[in-house]
């Protein structure tokens, strides 16, 4: 009776506490995760020798100051049972706490919350550990944006930890920069956590996406280290060198200092070396450069490195233009939660998808016709909107273009674009999936799970993108059967049954079912792997 007591009296004072103080001071209370032990990641030994390897002011200019930048954050899973995410995130600093206020109920976060904390100038290494946490009554809960998967439940099995270098601006642990090796590529990104890392995608984990930026201070501004400027680079600390291209060779010295960079581990001696293998004074031929073999050479990676590309790490570019809304409300745009449901499943994988609706200086608009479109159609609407009269434009190659039309004759399709011979062209049709979501409602419902039309709608129009969009990747009947078979749309036929393992919206089965995802060919006897097959530049060739 008495630790009955204990243990009520104790929840009243913990649902108290928790209801009453802001979430820049929340507790951890998430009974599920201990305290990460001494030597935990068998870096206590390292980090003695790294925080004692330097001596002196590393930049006589300023006062030494980290910022860590959360911008933005994903849930790739279910978080909650009921509603979204309460999410909030914890920077530990050389020890010091700070917590960012409570974004409520949003499973996707833009945020650019940061903090600022003063560092010691004389030693190199600086620590960092990020935690994202889901707020709630009864106690907070740690989600997973931690490639670790150890099967022990501490809490370095769900956060991130990291050594920053004041050196070189750069930082390694469970997140990092590695170049020399395609084995050693962190598959996640530098710069980007992703909890489905520990192979959780299909476990109920509380795996989120986090995106996230550690600069430091320098007096010129150009982000590089005043250290690195004069030991390595040998440009002035005092003048702003963005922007130079002194070998020609068609990057900036920024792009290669950032990404060139890996920190080499000498355990012999305890010591840690700062390396790059891209000079930004020595032409390299980034052109033909493709480390992570995505398609975008490294000059098309810093083109698009204002949107996040990653040159060791897998991009998926897709323009979307749309045909306008019209005044009887035939023509449907492209749902927002449809874009967030697409990223949700290939980031998982960690082929990052940008979607340019608009955002990304495409997604052109297009006058609304009620009219049937032919292919013809389609490839003007490639040269206007797509190619802007200019068959060089640098976008081909670089993005895959995609349509949402009122009719084209069919829900999707890839078709010829008439100009490249890529196979980097795809169409789908408002009209058909408005048709399938208002004129199918409960057989949608007893698929979806849900009775909300507008969250059907999302869920179809993600779905079909996601389908055509995986022809443009590699995935065809030819080399899937469950892919594209009209016969496993009916349950009368056989086929419906034989491939109904292969749950992909490659297989016309699963396309309206609500399903946003490949197959990982996990499910036995004629399920196929998608996500192996994928081919990112398929759409290069001819």
């Amino acid at each position: 009776m008495k630790i009955g007591i204990k243990k009520l009296l104790g929840l009243v004072t913990l649902f108290i506490l928790v209801i009453s103080i802001d979430a820049s001071a929340l507790k951890t209370t998430d009974k599920n995760y201990q305290e990460k032990p001494k030597g935990f990641l068998g870096l206590t030994e390292e980090e003695a020798i790294l925080s004692s390897s330097e001596s002196g002011d590393l930049d006589p200019l300023v006062d030494l100051a980290v910022t860590v930048t959360i911008k933005e954050i994903r849930a790739l899973g279910k978080i909650d049972l009921i509603g979204n995410p309460d999410f909030y995130v914890k920077v530990i600093i050389n020890g010091v706490e700070h917590a960012s206020s409570i974004w409520h109920n949003q499973k996707y976060v833009e945020s650019n919350w940061s903090v600022t904390q003063d560092v010691p100038d004389d030693k190199e290494f600086v620590n960092i550990t990020i935690q994202l946490w889901d707020w709630n009554l009864g106690g907070s809960k740690l989600c997973d944006i931690s490639p670790n998967g150890r099967g022990i439940s501490y809490k370095g099995d769900h956060e991130a930890n990291l050594m920053y270098s004041l050196k070189s601006g750069h930082w390694t642990g469970d997140d990092y920069n590695y170049p020399t090796s395609p084995t050693m590529f962190d598959p996640s990104g530098y710069g980007r956590l992703n909890g489905c890392d520990d192979n959780s995608i299909y476990q109920n984990d509380r795996d989120c996406e986090l995106w996230f930026d550690i600069t430091q201070n320098d007096y010129d501004g150009d982000g590089i280290p005043y250290w690195t400027e004069v030991n390595v680079f040998g440009t002035d600390p005092e003048v702003d060198n963005r922007g130079w291209d002194n070998d020609s060779d068609g990057v900036p010295i920024e792009w290669e200092f950032k990404w060139g960079h890996y920190l080499s581990f000498d355990w012999h001696h305890g010591t840690v070396e700062n390396k790059w293998i891209y000079d930004p004074f020595v032409w390299e031929d980034h052109r033909h450069l493709d480390p992570d073999e995505d398609g975008l050479d490294n000059i098309e990676e810093y083109l698009t490195s204002q949107w996040g590309s990653d040159p060791f790490r897998k991009d998926l570019f897709i323009e979307l233009d749309q045909m306008e809304e019209d005044p009887d409300g035939l023509m449907v745009q492209f749902p927002k939660d449809s874009k967030e449901l697409l990223a949700t499943a290939y980031d998982s994988r960690n082929i990052v998808l940008h979607l340019d609706d608009g955002s990304l200086g495409g997604g052109e608009s297009i006058p609304f016709t009620q009219e049937t479109l032919n292919r013809d159609d389609l490839k003007e609407y490639y040269f206007q909107y797509f190619l802007h009269g200019n068959i060089s434009n640098w976008r081909v190659g670089v993005f895959h273009y995609a349509l949402n039309l009122y009719d084209a004759g069919w829900a999707g399709y890839v078709f010829d674009n008439g100009y490249t011979g890529h196979l980097d062209s795809l169409q789908i049709s408002s009209k058909y999936h408005e048709e399938n979501t208002l004129g199918y409602s409960f057989y949608n419902f007893m698929r979806m799970k849900t009775i909300n039309f507008q969250s059907q709608r999302e869920m179809i129009y993600a779905g079909v993108l996601m389908h055509e969009t995986g022809h443009t990747l590699g995935i065809f009947n030819g080399n899937t059967p469950g892919c594209d078979n009209g016969k496993t749309q009916n349950p009368l036929q056989y086929d419906y049954w034989k491939y109904g393992p292969y749950k992909s919206v490659m297989n016309y089965r699963y396309v309206y079912s609500g399903m946003v995802d490949y197959s990982d060919g996990s499910r036995g006897k004629n399920d196929f792997d998608d996500w192996a097959r994928i081919d990112l530049t398929l759409f290069q060739g001819d």
